[in-house]
């Protein structure tokens, strides 16, 4: 009985030191609802979501003491890549990448996954998701007020003197691999390659990316570990940020074919069934299955246009991408309210065409003949890999306009195009 009494105790402290910390985390410095100088920034049709939080009853701690929201009042755009992985979602990171204006981060939420959910991709346990997407929410919140300090708490070995070797894809990011991040490169060289800026780079001040974000007109985050739309809604609908998603979609054969290649271990099981046309006995069919009910789950939410999705919500497909990169990334931009700069432009005309480059070679790459490498998959998966994956991801295969084929002739006959012509406008 005296073991139970203390179990209870242990418990309730448990409680209320999440709380405590959930209450800091809202009510940091860098999230402080102000009010600004324009109705439009007030959250959709006027309404607040949330409550504004005290500002004291001395009236301290004004606006002026929280430079976010002096930037935010010029309408920063919080630019979020929603999308899965193998979907083309480094390729598009990247077309934000290159503007000017954008402070873009390559997957900032992998340190959320690696420290929680450790050696798991893609947990179906309630519990772990439930604790990874309010964590990811939080840290989403943060980096979107160019507060990187909070980014910290996930990176193993935790930075000294903010300083740290450990950020993911560091290199992915031309405002961390240029002043005043970094020195070893000036504003005439506009290609830095990842993997020099790794190496010229060094390690990375947090202080100084922190402050190259709040230079920044503009944040963009790409994510691919959130399943689906519905569970950023709660960010989506703060009224301290202003989000615009792009949610990226890809045929899920596509996807599955480019997982087999790049995860070979992960996916070895798959590539025995293509080697041998039997399907192992322990297959894990979720690492298809899954992609296919996210997708459909997202897809649907977001065209089915709620209003907390109003202005905020573009999808987009890779094939489409891939086939007119230039006429689409307009589009892009269109829906943003940024204008294309010539970086952008330049950067798809270098990397969108056939390249012998090692770099084109790298599992996480951008540089491709991206027409060629949409529909590729048809010669890499045997057809009853096909057949099953159009069998579990019907619905969202018609959803989204790619035909099912009916025998092995027409999946290797690449002269027809399995991606219908079909038109997704944004929700504006």
């Amino acid at each position: 009985m005296q073991c139970s009494w203390k179990a209870v105790i242990l418990l309730a402290l448990a409680s209320i030191a999440i709380q405590y910390t959930a209450i800091r985390t809202l009510t940091s410095k860098p999230f402080q609802l102000c009010p600004l100088p324009s109705p439009q920034n007030c959250g959709l049709g006027g309404q607040e979501t949330e409550p504004p939080f005290e500002r004291g009853a001395a009236g301290g701690g004004g606006c002026d003491d929280y430079p976010y929201f002096s930037i935010n009042a010029t309408r920063k755009t919080h630019i979020l890549v929603l999308a899965t992985t193998r979907s083309g979602s480094s390729f598009v990171g990247q077309l934000l990448n290159q503007h000017q204006d954008v402070f873009y981060l390559f997957e900032p939420l992998y340190h959320v996954q690696t420290t929680l959910i450790p050696r798991l991709s893609h947990s179906r346990n309630a519990a772990d998701r439930r604790v990874m997407l309010g964590a990811s929410r939080d840290l989403l919140r943060s980096l979107y007020g160019c507060d990187l300090y909070f980014l910290e708490s996930y990176i193993k070995p935790t930075p000294t003197n903010h300083t740290t070797d450990k950020l993911f894809r560091r290199g992915a990011s031309r405002a961390l691999c240029q002043q005043p991040v970094c020195d070893a490169f000036g504003p005439a060289d506009v290609n830095v390659e990842e993997g020099d800026c790794v190496k010229k780079c060094a390690t990375l001040n947090m202080t100084l990316a922190t402050e190259a974000c709040r230079e920044k007109r503009h944040v963009a985050i790409k994510i691919v570990r959130v399943p689906e739309i519905g569970d950023l809604r709660a960010l989506v609908e703060d009224p301290r940020l202003s989000i615009k998603v792009i949610q990226l979609v890809r045929d899920p054969r596509g996807i599955l074919s480019s997982r087999i290649e790049t995860f070979r271990d992960t996916y070895r099981l798959w590539r025995i069934w293509r080697a041998t046309g039997r399907r192992p006995y322990n297959l894990d069919l979720s690492q298809l299955t899954v992609v296919c009910e996210d997708f459909l789950s997202s897809v649907s939410t977001g065209l089915s246009h709620p209003y907390w999705l109003k202005g905020k919500y573009m999808l987009v497909r890779y094939e489409d991408l891939a086939r007119n990169p230039l006429l689409k990334t307009k589009e892009i931009y269109d829906y943003l309210g940024l204008p294309m700069d010539k970086n952008v432009e330049d950067w798809i005309h270098a990397n969108t065409r056939g390249s012998n480059e090692p770099s084109a070679k790298h599992k996480f790459g951008t540089v491709r003949d991206s027409a060629a490498n949409a529909e590729s998959w048809r010669l890499k998966l045997s057809y009853d890999m096909v057949e099953y994956t159009q069998t579990v991801c019907q619905k969202v295969l018609h959803q989204l306009g790619y035909k099912a084929v009916k025998s092995v002739e027409e999946l290797k006959n690449m002269s027809l195009s399995l991606v219908q012509d079909k038109t997704f406008v944004p929700f504006l």
